[in-house]
């Protein structure tokens, strides 16, 4: 069921006359992105199914450049008729007088064909197996307490097929399969509500569950709603963070990746920007971004432009080393694509997007880092966030810590607020462990929405600000 070259959304002719059409009025850059997508989304609240849902969209986007405009026009409509419609559309947003035609053919020698390694296809599996599913996952959450008083688990799977073509020869397809499982838990205690939250996602088929317990997913997101029901008020103040491995990567993602790409450089809207070659980290600090990660949930074939999938190191050692790329960017400065070139949709135009971002393992262990920590906080499991990329300045929340104390984890903490400085915090870490993990995540920017993997081992900030209620 993978797509091979035979098996392509547009036939091979109709690309090169829709490619001819665009590019006919002076246009620099021409580009087809086709797509494919199908899933399906179920939802169970208080033991009972509230949504379960399949969708199937199909369409395609025609990007024509010159100079710096940028005509867009995406269809539904993939016939021969509709695509050259969308072109002339497209053309006419960014065209430039021209006389004559240019003629578009596609080059063997950059033919990209992703294949996926999926073994259960989500789409061939019965819908009341996974309704069953979500079933095992909520009496598993419940068996854990009397206290847990509510339990909310969402399904979702997708496969996604795309085809790039492009007036530079390229022609590029990918088979993206994506499956995943959330379970979130509410406790109830004398404290009042507490909440937990644990996910299972992967770039891979229904084949995850014979790999991967539900009911240990399920179970987890008890513990940690169980766990807060006796937290106290977390400290406030300037303090050393000890952050465990996996779920501390959305800090970097959020803190520094997003000043890493190359819009925010070439805006001068990052505090990154002209710093390659600088110390900008400590030296036990190397940051990845790897479209290639295993079944990481960020993780393609080809990027959204076509382009191959790689893994980008961003800072070395503690020095900065690149930017990501997508293509227009890159090919304003004279480079190469780093496969950072992805879309929402067909609906979207292409921008500059992280895949997988995570710290790379140390050489320190995780028990000695909480060990040399006097007193502190140990962040289990980090929230959402938000940044200015121009400042560095952040804001992220803590779903689960705990204080330590004399080098021992001891009492759990109740939700609280990570403040501080991304730059500053890469300069601050000072012990990296050689557990690492990884976590996936959904990457929101100018309104577009992507898949993201975010991770890093057990890792030591000497100083930051935690917004807590308590005294330090």
């Amino acid at each position: 069921m993978t797509l091979a070259a035979d098996d392509l959304l547009i036939p091979t002719d109709v690309i090169e006359q829709v490619l001819s059409r665009a590019s006919a009025k002076g246009a620099e850059f021409a580009e087809i992105f086709a797509e494919d997508r199908q899933g399906s989304s179920i939802a169970l609240d208080n033991k009972k199914i509230e949504e379960l849902s399949s969708g199937h969209d199909k369409g395609a986007g025609i990007r024509v450049v010159v100079g710096d405009i940028t005509g867009y026009a995406h269809t539904q409509d993939l016939s021969q008729n509709g695509l050259l419609a969308a072109a002339e559309a497209a053309a006419a947003v960014a065209k430039r007088e021209t006389d004559g035609s240019r003629v578009v053919s596609l080059d063997a020698s950059k033919e990209i064909f992703g294949k996926s390694a999926v073994k259960i296809w989500p789409e061939e599996v019965e819908k009341k197996k996974k309704v069953a599913l979500l079933q095992a996952a909520d009496e598993a959450s419940r068996s854990a307490s009397g206290q847990i008083a509510q339990v909310q688990i969402g399904y979702g799977d997708s496969r996604r097929r795309i085809l790039v073509a492009n007036s530079d020869g390229l022609l590029a397809t990918d088979d993206q399969i994506r499956t995943r499982i959330s379970v979130f838990c509410v406790a109830l205690g004398d404290g009042g509500l507490q909440t937990g939250y644990e996910t299972l996602a992967l770039t891979a088929g229904f084949e995850i569950f014979d790999e991967f317990s539900v009911a240990e997913v399920a179970k987890e997101a008890s513990r940690i709603a169980l766990s807060k029901l006796n937290a106290k008020p977390a400290p406030s103040g300037t303090l050393p963070i000890v952050i465990k491995s996996g779920t501390g990567g959305i800090l970097f993602h959020e803190a520094c990746g997003h000043g890493l790409e190359a819009d925010h450089i070439l805006k001068d809207s990052s505090v990154y920007t002209n710093r390659v070659g600088e110390i900008v980290a400590n030296p036990k600090v190397t940051l990845i971004d790897d479209g290639t990660l295993g079944r990481g949930w960020g993780t393609s074939a080809i990027d959204d432009e076509g382009h191959r999938a790689q893994s980008n190191v961003l800072i070395k050692d503690g020095v900065l080393t690149d930017y990501m790329w997508d293509y227009l960017r890159a090919r304003k400065e004279k480079r190469s694509s780093s496969g950072n070139g992805r879309r929402q949709s067909y609906q979207h135009l292409p921008m500059v997007r992280m895949t997988n971002t995570y710290l790379m393992n140390g050489t320190d262990n995780k028990d000695e880092i909480v060990a040399d920590t006097k007193y502190g906080v140990y962040v289990s499991k980090l929230g959402g966030g938000q940044v200015n990329t121009a400042t560095g300045d952040f804001v992220f929340g803590m779903t689960e810590a705990y204080l330590i104390e004399n080098g021992r984890i001891t009492e759990p903490l109740r939700d609280a607020n990570l403040i501080g400085n991304g730059p500053e915090v890469l300069q601050n870490i000072d012990a990296v462990a050689d557990d690492f993990d990884v976590c996936p995540g959904t990457c929101g920017k100018d309104g577009q929405n992507v898949p993201v993997g975010c991770g890093q081992p057990t890792l030591r900030i000497s100083q930051v600000t935690v917004g807590g209620t308590a005294g330090a």
